[in-house]
Formats: structure tokens, C-alpha cells, sequence
């Protein structure tokens, strides 16, 4: 932001995640012409939506569609959109669901598409007869194998999504490993139930991978406005 902020403290409405038409799991759009409604809804905001992170599960397929309709002429009142990949890790909560983690990466590399699909294919999901990358090509390939039923690829990719779970140390490594990553991305957790929070037990057996998962973290996802104190050093700890 390089205008003057001479008059005082300015606002800037930033949307980190949110998911557009086609997002592979949990697809509530819908009517005749889904992302005409989702193009208004953005450009209408009130108030602007200036910046923005498309949100999907294992792809940035839904950011490269915001990015050609951007190109084309819509989203004006936006300044620029990110990718926001959404993953789980592969350990569970005390309630079940397993740990919800995104990688935010600049939009500012021109070749920033690519080296996030390079590094998404790094990531690998072991089934006791296979190994799966984290590509569309082996997220259909797993769907199927998990439900030999499964023949439209849709529903493949949709069923592989939900299947492919990310190791945190894995992603740890890769991540230490790729100094574009290091320099583009930033991870959040979040930090509720579906996040850093469900690990908590009665025999806190899961504090030290809680403190490991928050430490590697930048960003806490949580509308909680106790975890929110927490977070700001407000709450029972600095």
C-alpha cells in the first residue's frame, strides 16, 4: 500500500480464504451461472474487497480460473488475488477430524503457478499398496482405489481429496528443503476444533506436536475471541 496514510489509520479488507465455484470438496455454489454470481458477490462487497485468497483443497486449479477472469476484466475493485492451498494433516483431533492447515503463497514470481504445482507434487500420501502424490492425476488415481466403484473423475478427485492426508514432518522437510517456498508462503493453522486446539486432552499427550504445529505456523485461523486474546500474547500466555 504506497498511498498516504496521512489522515489516520486506514482499513484494507483482505479475504484470505475464501473458496469460488468448482472448489473440490464442499461445492455450495450453485443457479444457472455460479461464478457470475460469485464475480458480482465480490465486486459488490461493500466494504471492497481489495485482496483475496482463493481457497481450494490440494490445487490452485479455482485460483487460475479467478486469475483469467481477473485478466479479462472483472474483480476491478480487487488489487490482486492469491493462492490459498487448504490440506489436512495426517493426525487426527480428539473429536475425529483431522488437522485443517493452508499454505498462502505470493502471487508476486510470475512463475509462482508452477512452483507451487512443483511443490505440491513433493507431498506424497502412502497407502498400504501405493504412494500417491499430491497431483490431480494421482488425487483421481487414489479416489478410485479407495472406492473401486467410483467412474466419473470428478468424483474420483473429490473421494482422492478427502482420502490424501499430508504428513506434518513431510511437509516440514519439503518446506526446509525449497528456498522459493521458504521465501513465497506462509502456513496457517487453524485453531479450533478442526485445528491446534482439538489436539488438547485430558493427558495432554499431543502438547509437544501442538507447540511443534504452532511454532512452524505464521498465521492462527480462529474466530474465537478467547483464542484471539490468546494469540495476541493477551490471554494466559505472553
Amino acid at each position: 500500500m504506497s498511498e498516504s496514510l496521512a489522515p489516520g489509520s486506514t482499513w484494507h479488507r483482505w479475504e484470505p480464504h475464501i473458496h469460488a465455484p468448482g472448489t473440490v470438496l464442499n461445492d455450495q455454489y450453485s443457479g444457472v451461472d455460479p461464478w457470475e454470481d460469485f464475480l458480482k458477490a465480490c465486486e459488490l462487497a461493500d466494504p471492497p474487497l481489495e485482496v483475496f485468497g482463493i481457497t481450494d483443497y490440494l490445487s490452485i486449479d479455482c485460483y487460475e480460473e479467478v486469475l483469467r477472469r481477473k485478466a479479462s476484466g472483472r474483480l476491478k475493485p480487487t488489487r490482486f488475488v492469491f493462492p490459498n492451498v487448504e490440506m489436512r494433516f495426517g493426525v487426527g483431533t480428539v473429536r475425529g477430524s483431522a488437522i485443517n492447515v493452508h499454505l498462502l503463497f505470493s502471487p508476486d514470481d510470475p512463475n509462482h503457478v508452477s512452483e507451487i504445482r512443483r511443490f505440491l507434487s513433493k507431498l506424497e500420501f502412502r497407502a498400504p499398496s501405493e504412494t500417491y502424490r499430491c497431483t490431480k492425476e494421482d488425487l483421481i488415481r487414489l479416489g478410485k482405489a479407495h472406492d473401486p466403484s467410483i467412474q466419473v473423475e470428478r468424483k474420483a478427485l473429490e473421494e482422492g481429496t478427502l482420502q490424501f492426508k499430508v504428513s506434518f514432518d513431510q511437509l516440514r522437510e519439503e518446506w526446509e528443503k525449497s528456498e522459493w517456498v521458504r521465501q513465497n508462503c506462509i502456513v496457517a493453522v487453524a485453531g479450533g476444533a478442526d485445528g491446534t486446539s482439538g489436539l488438547q486432552d485430558s493427558n495432554n499427550a499431543f502438547a509437544s506436536l501442538r507447540k511443534t504445529i504452532e511454532s512452524f505456523s505464521s498465521i492462527i485461523f480462529s474466530s474465537n475471541p478467547k483464542q484471539t486474546q490468546f494469540w495476541l500474547g493477551k490471554g494466559v500466555a505472553t
